[in-house]
């Protein structure tokens, strides 16, 4: 069969079937999250929709190039469906996208941690455990800091102890029950009195 007419057969079958039938990992997903978080924060006039009903009405756009040599809708994980995503975005907006909307965020301890842009809020979250945060005085944020992340503050075991825009205002306010809490259950990791003088720490004392 004329390999145009397959690559158009194969995204016909997509449309019908739905976005699903493509590899999609947690970078694609991720990468569609965080333009929508940019479109959001600086206008749908600067970057492209990426919603599912969007992506599925450009199919032929986006995804007809990446189809060479395909043959059914099984062979689709063959797909680089990431590069693919991609190619939406001229090289300037990927290099904004990096800036203003990255993958990770590096905490005190020089921890890089991925951020999550799926939630159902307008901002992603950063899960940190408690002790990597200590001696931040401002609350983390990206988009040039004009967009505060919503931090979720874990234990040692990195077991939710609470959610917080204001990262300040837990040290003086929730915090002392915490650490209260805390400190019998985690002897062994730092709980100090004056967490914003202590030094952010990713280990625990050593046994004895």
């Amino acid at each position: 069969p004329d390999p145009a007419r397959l690559a158009e057969g194969l995204i016909d079958g997509i449309r019908q079937t739905g976005l699903h039938v493509l590899p999609w990992e947690r970078t694609s997903r991720q990468f569609c999250a965080r333009v929508a978080f940019l479109r959001a924060a600086e206008g749908a006039e600067d970057w492209p929709d990426l919603s599912d009903d969007a992506l599925l009405a450009r199919l032929e756009d986006w995804l007809l190039p990446w189809l060479g040599g395909l043959k059914s809708l099984a062979q689709l994980k063959k797909v680089p469906l990431a590069e693919a995503l991609k190619s939406l975005l001229p090289w300037p907006m990927q290099q904004r996208l990096e800036m203003a909307a990255p993958t990770h965020f590096e905490v005190p301890t020089g921890s890089r941690i991925a951020l999550d842009y799926t939630g159902d809020g307008e901002a992603p979250v950063l899960a940190v455990r408690v002790q990597e945060l200590f001696g931040c005085t401002t609350h983390p944020a990206i988009a040039g800091g004009r967009v505060p992340l919503v931090v979720h503050l874990l234990s040692p075991a990195r077991r939710p102890l609470q959610i917080t825009r204001d990262l300040p205002g837990f040290w003086t306010t929730s915090y002392p029950a915490v650490r209260a809490e805390m400190r019998g259950r985690y002897p062994r990791h730092p709980w100090p009195e004056d967490p914003v003088a202590a030094a952010p720490t990713r280990r625990a004392r050593p046994r004895g």
